[in-house]
């Protein structure tokens, strides 16, 4: 059972995350054609972007959650070493990247067509650490370790995590009262002996059992043995379509149904996984809630384009069954940090604003036809000291409860966000949106923040407006019948 979860819930969460950082490079556009040079695509790129891989998405993702994450990782002395400091620069991720310059930082350049991807091409080096890099990860490990709950070993194979660091890093987490979760990474497994769960995917467990079917019996048979055998606790492993089960050493299994209802790209799912599950242990979670939890975050992610960290208000989107518009009505500040990943998705992103006292048809025109000119429709409220101070004594009629839940409860709508001000100028400037979208009752100059949208690329809509629909007539009628 998942306990109840707001933006705070994991915000004593910390975690120490160790591994392989890889910097996701993303070319986007479009094909239409096959090249006359060889039967491949042509592929018009519109437009590109950088992000944060391996290592570095379990910190997002963390970072997304609440939680705080500390990332120890190596990275070449490159350029690219330079853009993942910038990239970490702008999440909220304590890093420590010691550079090595015997190797490259590892890129991988995914090339996609819409959300198709053609082709993936990697840059990398996957040797050994040498001598002395080794020795300043542990060093940096230890000056890190006492501060946290949890160690996240994120091993991507590409030499930060050799046998002897992993066994040193367990062994004094183990002394400290740590614990120690492993993203695995290859088919020798025995350098993570000791460690309190493994989360490997099916395909990666059975390279080290064997070839087995994706069958309940197979699997319980086979991970018992493997715990057993490497004296770990808890083996967590994913099963696509079918799942996760969760294998303790001693203790019944615990089995999952998939969660995801669309599947658009796996890159990233088990970064979130472990991630998910090392923020809910941190904080004290029983096992089965933990997994449980970080079952829907998987389904969540797998429904993204690209490596995309969830977040906190993802998890709360997805917890909230009937609950679901109360979960739209947003702080500023969880509403940009929302904004910024619907942007990370490339959702266009509108916004209009009123204080839609006494919803009526007139309004839920406007805003049905807002929401056609974006992927995601934000509606500022006025709050009722705002209208108040707008229209006087008497007005709202409805309170800002019961005004934003109605609001909220439209389809249309994504966001509700509060304002106290007279106008939402404020909240334009904070949440950017590439549409600002008001009635024909309005003329151009006369949309509060029209220049300002526009001053960053947008663009500003008037919709035509149902006639003879407004609050003032509807209290008006209401007093006369009375």
């Amino acid at each position: 059972m998942i306990p109840n979860i707001s933006p705070s819930t994991f915000q004593n969460a910390n975690i120490l995350i160790i591994g392989d950082i890889i910097l996701d490079h993303y070319i986007y556009g479009s094909v239409s054609r096959i090249s006359p040079e060889a039967p491949v695509p042509v592929l018009l790129k519109e437009s590109s972007a950088m992000g944060l891989g391996g290592a570095g998405n379990v910190a997002a993702n963390i970072a997304g959650l609440g939680g705080k994450a500390s990332l120890l990782s190596v990275s070449g002395d490159d350029s690219n070493h330079e853009a993942l400091l910038n990239l970490l620069a702008g999440q909220p991720i304590s890093a420590s990247i010691i550079k090595d310059p015997s190797r490259s930082t590892t890129l991988k350049t995914r090339v996609m067509a819409r959300q198709h991807q053609l082709v993936r091409i990697d840059e990398e080096q996957a040797h050994a650490l040498p001598p002395e890099i080794e020795n300043k990860v542990f060093e940096a490990f230890t000056g890190l370790c006492p501060t946290c709950q949890t160690v996240i070993l994120s091993d991507y194979g590409k030499g930060v995590l050799n046998p002897e660091l992993c066994q040193k890093i367990i062994k004094t987490c183990r002394e400290q009262g740590k614990l120690v979760l492993v993203d695995p990474k290859g088919s020798q497994w025995g350098k993570y002996r000791f460690a309190h769960c493994l989360t490997p995917n099916f395909k990666e467990f059975s390279s080290v059992v064997g070839e087995i079917p994706n069958e309940d019996r197979f699997i319980l048979e086979k991970a018992k043995a493997l715990c057993q055998e490497l004296e770990i606790e808890n083996l967590l492993i994913t099963r696509g379509s079918k799942g996760m089960v969760l294998v303790k050493r001693t203790g019944e299994p615990f089995s999952l149904k998939a969660d995801a209802k669309e599947v658009f790209d796996v890159s990233g799912a088990g970064d979130t996984v472990i991630a998910s599950l090392a923020v809910c242990i941190s904080m004290g979670w029983d096992w089965e809630s933990s997994v449980d939890f970080a079952n829907k975050a998987a389904g969540i992610v797998v429904g993204k384009s690209g490596t995309k960290p969830v977040t906190i208000l993802d998890i709360a989107e997805k917890l909230s069954d009937g609950n679901f518009a109360a979960n739209k009505i947003l702080s500023l500040e969880s509403a940009i940090q929302k904004v910024d990943s619907w942007k990370a998705e490339d959702k266009r992103i509108g916004f209009t604003n009123g204080c839609f006292d006494i919803l009526h048809s007139g309004h839920v025109h406007l805003l049905h036809a807002s929401a056609r000119l974006c992927d995601k429709l934000i509606v500022g409220l006025n709050t009722d000291e705002s209208i108040t101070g707008l229209k006087g004594p008497g007005r709202p009629i409805l309170s800002q409860e019961d005004r934003s839940r109605l609001i909220a409860a439209l389809g249309s709508v994504d966001l509700v966000v509060l304002f106290d001000e007279p106008t939402p100028l404020n909240l334009i400037s904070a949440l950017k949106p590439h549409i600002l979208i008001k009635g024909q009752d309005y003329q151009k100059s006369q949309v509060v923040g029209a220049d300002l949208v526009e001053s960053w690329g947008g663009e500003v809509a008037l919709i035509d407006l149902v006639e003879n629909k407004s609050t003032t007539s509807i209290i008006e009628k209401i007093k006369n019948k009375g």
